[in-house]
C-alpha cells in the first residue's frame, strides 16, 4: 500500500509529486535541494552550507517516516560540478556512519532545478 508522506519541516513540492512516497516498509524520496523551508528562499552561499540544508531537508522527510539516516540504504547525488565533489561528500558524510553508509552514486549533471549545484534523493527501509 502507498502512503504519502509530507513535512512542513522541508520544502514543498513545486510540481506533480510528492517529497516521499512509503510502500510497505521502504520509503522513496524526491531529490531535496536547498530552498529553506522555513523562509522559502535558496541556501546558495557555500557548497557546504548548500549541502547542509540538502541534507537537513532529507532529515525532515526521513523523520516524518519515521525514519532517520541509520535506515538510508540507496542515495544518489546529483551535482553541476564534480570539482565541488570533495566538499559535498564531507558534509554529505557527516549524516552516515561510515561502516554502514548507503550505497551510493555521484552524478554530474548539466543542470539542475532552480540552477542548484546539488541534489539529492534517498531510498530507507525500516
Amino acid at each position: 500500500m502507498k502512503k504519502i508522506i509530507f513535512t512542513k519541516n522541508a520544502p514543498a513540492p513545486i510540481g506533480p509529486y510528492n517529497q516521499a512516497v512509503l510502500v510497505n516498509n521502504t520509503l522513496y524520496t524526491s531529490g531535496q535541494i536547498a530552498i529553506d523551508p522555513k523562509t522559502n528562499e535558496l541556501v546558495l552561499d557555500t557548497i557546504e552550507n548548500e549541502t547542509k540544508m540538502v541534507m537537513e531537508n532529507m532529515k525532515a522527510v526521513l523523520e516524518a517516516a519515521e525514519m532517520n539516516f541509520s535506515d538510508v540504504f540507496k542515495a544518489t547525488i546529483f551535482i553541476s560540478d564534480m570539482n565541488n565533489f570533495a566538499r559535498i561528500n564531507a558534509v554529505y558524510g557527516a549524516y552516515f556512519d561510515e561502516k554502514t553508509a548507503p550505497a551510493r552514486e555521484t552524478v554530474e549533471v548539466a543542470c539542475l532545478p532552480k540552477n542548484v549545484n546539488v541534489e539529492i534523493s534517498m531510498i530507507a527501509c525500516k
